[in-house]
């Protein structure tokens, strides 16, 4: 299914999506939690690591790789190495922000894995490792052959856009679990900080909304039909 519009077009407003997502994140982060430290006496600047890295790398990077197929004017293997490295970056940064939060809970003597947000995120990132795994094998290195890639392309879609869907969903989960424990102690739930974080949490979700939009866009004409004869999905 595609829509009547342009994908590198809708490509633009995530795109400025995804920056002023970065910017909020970091001001939350920076501005109102005192920064980001990976060692500290401080535990909170070593939790704040984790939602930086959980938006801009499994958020907003996996994004661009699932657009890439519809906006970038490259040739299939370039794009197909492109995709293959967004989401091998924004896999490794989400490895690195879940950790830095056992990190926190660990030195901070939190129990660990006893709230929704952290158990899908661990069903998150270990789907997410799937997926990329699966395309690395079956459509880059070292490759099935076409009629396997054929047949195992629409899998390969749907379950990464299911899993970029529930990523997207455990985010928010994530923004209110914090701000409800932030508020808990204290902060004011009219206050500059409380709206920060719900505006940030609605800017993620709009840019995954665009993303999504994005791979449901025209592709551009030459990409229209692959050299196995299909017409691809644009998130392989």
């Amino acid at each position: 299914m595609t829509i009547g519009l342009k994908a590198v077009h809708v490509s633009y407003v995530a795109h400025f999506l995804a920056v002023l997502g970065a910017i909020l994140v970091l001001v939350w982060t920076i501005g109102f939690r005192g920064g980001l430290a990976w060692e500290s006496s401080n535990k909170n600047l070593i939790f704040n690591i984790h939602p930086v890295l959980m938006l801009i790398g499994l958020i907003i990077i996996g994004g661009q790789a699932i657009m890439s197929y519809k906006m970038l004017p490259l040739k299939k293997p370039q794009k197909k190495l492109v995709h293959l490295t967004l989401h091998a970056i924004a896999l490794a940064l989400g490895i690195i922000g879940i950790y830095t939060a056992f990190k926190y809970h660990n030195e901070s003597n939190i129990a660990n894995l006893y709230s929704l947000h952290s158990w899908l995120g661990i069903g998150v990132i270990s789907l997410y490792g799937i997926q990329w795994l699966f395309g690395l094998v079956v459509f880059f290195y070292p490759g099935g052959t076409p009629s396997i890639r054929k047949e195992a392309l629409p899998y390969h879609v749907l379950l990464g856009t299911f899993v970029y869907i529930l990523a997207l969903g455990t985010a928010s989960l994530g923004y209110l679990e914090k701000l409800t424990f932030l508020e808990n102690n204290g902060l004011a739930k009219y206050g500059s900080e409380a709206f920060l974080v719900n505006f940030t949490a609605i800017v993620t979700i709009l840019y995954g909304s665009f993303v999504i939009f994005t791979i449901l866009s025209q592709a551009p004409p030459d990409e229209e039909h692959d050299q196995y004869g299909y017409t691809p999905i644009q998130n392989e």
